[in-house]
C-alpha cells in the first residue's frame, strides 16, 4: 500500500542539489488501472497502482533493460523524465524544528512514524518538458500519519487531492507550463 502526500515547490532549498538522488525516466501504458515502467538509474521494473489519490495499492515487478526497452515504445503520451533528490524529513524541517515537528502518530501503534527522521522527501525536478516543475512527496506507514502532517515551511500548495500533478496525468496531458 502506498500512503503519500505531494506537494507542489516554488523555491526548493537552496542546497537540493548536494542531497543524493535519482536519474528517473518513466511512461505509462495504461492510465486507469496505471501501469507504469519505469527506469531508476540501472534498475527497470513495471508499476501496478489502484485507484486513489491518498492511499493505493502498489505493485513493482522487476523487468531486464531490454524488456522495459520494448516496453516504453508502446507507451502512451510522453516520456517523463526527473531527477528524485531524497532528503531525510528532519534534515527538511531545518535546525529550528524538533525531530517530532510534523509527525502526530501513536508511537504504541506498530510500524506508525515517532519522528521525522523515519521519513524521506522525495523531490522530483523535472527535465524535459516539464523543466522547471518541481513536486515533493512524503511516504507514510498508514493513512493516520499521512492526514496529521504538517509539512515544512518550504513545501508549497498540497495537491494530493487534486490529481493535478499526478505523472500519469502529466504523461497524458497536452504541455502545459507549469
Amino acid at each position: 500500500m502506498e500512503i503519500e502526500r505531494k506537494y507542489l515547490i516554488d523555491t526548493p532549498p537552496v542546497d537540493y542539489r548536494s542531497w543524493p538522488f535519482h536519474q528517473i525516466e518513466q511512461a505509462y501504458l495504461c492510465t486507469s488501472p496505471t501501469v507504469r515502467v519505469r527506469r531508476e538509474d540501472d534498475t527497470c521494473y513495471m508499476t501496478y497502482k489502484s485507484s486513489g489519490l491518498l492511499a493505493r495499492e502498489e505493485y513493482n515487478l522487476p523487468l531486464t533493460k531490454e524488456a522495459y526497452d520494448h516496453l516504453l515504445a508502446k507507451a502512451d503520451g510522453r516520456v517523463l523524465t526527473k531527477k528524485r533528490y531524497l532528503l531525510p524529513l528532519q534534515k527538511a524541517y531545518g535546525a529550528a524544528r524538533d525531530a517530532n515537528s510534523g509527525i502526530v502518530a501513536d508511537a504504541a501503534k506498530p510500524g506508525a512514524a515517532t519522528d521525522a527522521a523515519d521519513l524521506t522527501v522525495e523531490m522530483d525536478v523535472f527535465e524535459g518538458v516539464y523543466k522547471g516543475l518541481i513536486l515533493a512527496e512524503v511516504e507514510f506507514p498508514d493513512e493516520e500519519t499521512a492526514l496529521s502532517f504538517v509539512p515544512p515551511e518550504w513545501f508549497g500548495r498540497d495537491v494530493t487531492f487534486t490529481g493535478e500533478y499526478s505523472n500519469s496525468r502529466l504523461a497524458m496531458a497536452a504541455y502545459e507550463k507549469f
